[in-house]
């Protein structure tokens, strides 16, 4: 048992002990007071185990009012009632399923309790087991949706052919001790999709119609590359340096010299010399800029091929995603149009990298 789960035992303990105190039952409250103490010592729990030793010592411990004559204490109670959410329960077995995920597992495998060479149909199978048993409507052991959502990330990963054998080189790699437990297992790698949509895409929304609301919110999609997580930064150093430059020659213009969109404020069409990219500028341009017109265009190109760049990626996101979905629900149709979906962006970007 972690420290974590004994602190979160013993302060269940406390409060059992506490109840059990102000009710009258001394001995039920040093029961759990010094179970608690074993658990995760504490102050409260000390200070409250004097109380109630020294309490039954004096025989000063509270006594149940009989019903037949409530006093004046019970009354007021029972008229100002405490607006306390009541504590959800949960089973051991429930609590040690929640902990196997968080902190004994090293990889996606062991999080879905398959091997290596499980095939898609096994790891299928171990998902939906394990959904149903830490589905945080159904398992209210603390720290119930972190292990369902690393159960989902696991299942949507090694379904995925290309991520599962990157995520496989990836386990290769000497992992930092700087990572959490998270970071280590993960390897980077997290599903486009939430945790509830995907479960929802293997039972259904109802799976648990008395269920309370769950709130997940969803991810922008990602490239599961951390290691390349600065290149952006990266490439865009040279488009600020550029535009800097640009702007300090023309002697700090306020706004800016080009746009790539026309407007009634760009209305002059104009394309780079090198690549040919199409921008816009003021009709005052010819006259008004100073500045050097070839890093002006270079700063252009750059920002440019930046731009189809994030958008290529997020088309080709858009088609693994829909791609997935048809392959794990077995629509060899949508699975043959997601790989015809056009990518007008990529399409562009290869042809100036020719």
């Amino acid at each position: 048992m972690t420290i974590e789960g004994n602190k979160d035992e013993a302060d269940r303990c406390i409060e059992i002990a506490q109840n059990a105190f102000s009710a009258g039952n001394a001995e039920k409250a040093e029961r759990f007071l010094l179970k608690a103490e074993r658990l995760y010592p504490t102050a409260r729990a000390k200070e409250l185990l004097t109380r109630v030793r020294a309490a039954g010592s004096t025989g000063s411990v509270p006594k149940r009012t009989p019903p037949s004559s409530p006093s004046a204490e019970d009354i007021r109670r029972r008229k100002t009632p405490t607006h306390q959410p009541p504590q959800r329960e949960y089973t051991s077995e429930q609590l040690e399923a929640v902990r196997r995920v968080k902190t004994k597992c090293k990889d996606y495998y062991e999080v879905l309790g398959v091997t290596k060479e499980a095939t898609d149909s096994d790891i299928k199978k171990a998902y939906k087991k394990l959904a149903l048993q830490l589905h945080p409507d159904k398992n209210h052991a603390p720290g119930a949706a972190e292990a369902f959502k690393a159960i989902g990330n696991a299942a949507a990963i090694l379904t995925d052919p290309e991520k599962r054998k990157q995520y496989d080189l990836r386990g290769e790699e000497p992992a930092h001790a700087t990572h959490t437990h998270h970071q280590y297992y993960a390897r980077g790698f997290e599903s486009d999709l939430t945790a509830e949509e995907l479960f929802n895409m293997f039972f259904g929304a109802a799976a648990f119609p008395g269920g309370g609301p769950t709130v997940y919110t969803r991810r922008r999609a990602r490239e599961p590359e951390p290691r390349d997580s600065h290149a952006g930064i990266v490439q865009l150093l040279p488009v600020l340096v550029l535009v800097l430059l640009s702007m300090m020659s023309g002697f700090f213009i306020s706004e800016p010299v080009y746009s790539l969109s026309p407007s009634p404020k760009y209305p002059v069409p104009r394309e780079t010399v090198n690549l040919k990219v199409p921008y816009y500028v003021k009709e005052n341009f010819h006259t008004d800029y100073q500045g050097s017109l070839k890093r002006l265009e270079m700063a252009i190109e750059e920002e440019y091929l930046v731009g189809l760049k994030h958008a290529c990626q997020r088309e080709r996101n858009y088609r693994d995603s829909v791609a997935w979905k048809a392959r794990n629900f077995g629509d060899s149709r949508h699975s043959a149009d997601a790989q015809r979906l056009r990518m007008p962006s990529c399409e562009k970007l290869q042809q100036y990298q020719r």
